[in-house]
């Protein structure tokens, strides 16, 4: 099944640009919703997700690469899932593909998408980096005192705890929860709260 799927960022924005040369498609799904929504939490990517389960999808294509993720983690996030259920990704923008006519893996766009999770992967070591000299700073000026009781945590804070820490390296790696959970002694929760407020940060900035 071949489905073209298309996402502007508000009510108010034309998607008639997206949804050009779409003839050939089981199914043209678009959103019209903020781009900081998961993918598979906005309204027609979630059926596009129920697809994806009943295993009817073979075929994925998407106007442009930021189109399937609220950031560049979670686009290539998505981008993997995919390509490891088999199912074939063609973007127009810029011209990626995950598999070739043939059925074998698309070296050059692999390659793009790498390049892209070096670049993704070095973003997150900026924003901790900054955080930390930040603090490191604040410390010497004698202006950081800690959380005080009774205050909220900040997600940057939050993040840099070492368990959490250990965890976003364990997602990372994609592990499962499950396997996450035994090996740092954590709930589920805690690791989607960490998975959370991590992609938060990066789109935050």
């Amino acid at each position: 099944m071949k489905v073209f799927y298309s996402r502007v960022s508000t009510q108010e924005q034309n998607d008639e640009r997206q949804l050009q040369d779409i003839k050939g498609f089981d199914y043209v799904f678009a959103d019209k919703c903020s781009g900081s929504i998961e993918f598979y939490k906005r309204p027609k990517g979630s059926q596009i997700k129920e697809l994806i389960d009943q295993k009817k999808l073979t075929h994925l294509e998407i106007c442009s690469i930021d189109r399937i993720g609220r950031n560049t983690t979670d686009v290539l996030r998505t981008w993997q899932e995919l390509t490891e259920m088999g199912i074939k990704v063609v973007c127009r923008n810029p011209n990626l593909t995950n598999f070739k006519a043939d059925g074998s893996p698309d070296e050059v766009s692999q390659m793009i998408i790498s390049i892209l999770s070096i670049m993704a992967s070095f973003e997150r070591n900026m924003i901790l980096d900054r955080q930390k000299e930040g603090i490191a700073l604040a410390k010497i000026k004698g202006k950081y005192r800690g959380r005080k009781i009774g205050t909220q945590e900040t997600k940057m804070n939050f993040i840099q705890k070492p368990r959490n820490q250990k965890i976003l390296n364990y997602l990372e790696k994609e592990y499962p929860y499950s396997e996450i959970s035994k090996i740092i002694g954590c709930s589920f929760s805690t690791i989607n709260k960490v998975k959370n407020i991590k992609n938060e940060l990066e789109y935050e900035n």
